[in-house]
């Protein structure tokens, strides 16, 4: 995975961000991940053992004509591109979860991915006014602009201290 370095550029970078430094309607484009058969077929032996995830003879007569990553391994791999390049290692205090998850499209070897993202609410909390709730919808999409994913990820975020 690489950063772009024309990928967006916020006021403040990602890695010293906190709440309020993101802004709703905010968009960005970042990284690259590639995807190799070795990967897609390493990942679901160890955690879904599908066959059109870790056969390609079995996979090419399935029904999606060849192996595709399972979309867990595709879930990782927006993770990846999210905490590298998106989420503040300065403010994240984890998540409470991920609504709307969806796999559009079939991942298969040879894609790379990049990662898509929108500000859809940034807000303090009413109960801890050091914390608040980051909802972002991500997206990614491969080399064709295709879109294979989308989520919205909830974060709780630190405010910057005073």
């Amino acid at each position: 995975m690489s950063a772009d370095p024309g990928e967006h550029a916020t006021a403040v970078p990602f890695q010293e961000r906190y709440l309020e430094d993101y802004t709703v309607g905010e968009t960005g484009e970042f990284g690259e991940a590639a995807v190799t058969e070795e990967e897609i077929v390493a990942f679901a032996e160890r955690f879904d053992p599908q066959s059109f995830h870790v056969d390609p003879v079995s996979a090419a007569e399935g029904p999606f004509g060849g192996l595709i990553a399972s979309g867990w391994h595709t879930a990782a791999l927006m993770m990846r591109l999210y905490t590298d390049h998106y989420l503040s290692p300065r403010a994240s205090l984890g998540g409470p979860g991920v609504d709307e998850l969806r796999w559009t499209e079939p991942v298969r070897p040879g894609d790379r991915l990049t990662l898509r993202t929108e500000v859809l609410e940034s807000r303090l909390s009413s109960s801890k006014p050091d914390r608040g709730l980051l909802r972002t919808r991500v997206e990614l999409h491969d080399q064709d602009g295709r879109r294979v994913f989308h989520a919205i990820v909830l974060n709780i975020l630190r405010t910057r201290p005073e």
